[in-house]
């Protein structure tokens, strides 16, 4: 048996809903899933890749 991910919200994030994603770290990657539809499923991203995601959001590049 496999332990489930431990799925974790931003610190920034409300209890009241709104917009938010979660992270986890999975065994070969980072899951990013929504927060409010969890049973949606979610993305595997490489480290690398994820690292380069936050860069890009923090810098305003995308719009998100």
């Amino acid at each position: 048996m496999t332990t489930p991910p431990a799925w974790r919200k931003a610190s920034r994030s409300s209890t009241t809903g709104g917009e938010c994603v979660e992270v986890a770290n999975l065994d070969t990657a980072i899951g990013v899933r929504d927060s409010k539809a969890p049973e949606a499923g979610h993305l595997n991203l490489s480290p690398t890749n994820f690292a380069q995601l936050v860069t890009r959001v923090k810098r305003g590049d995308l719009d998100v």
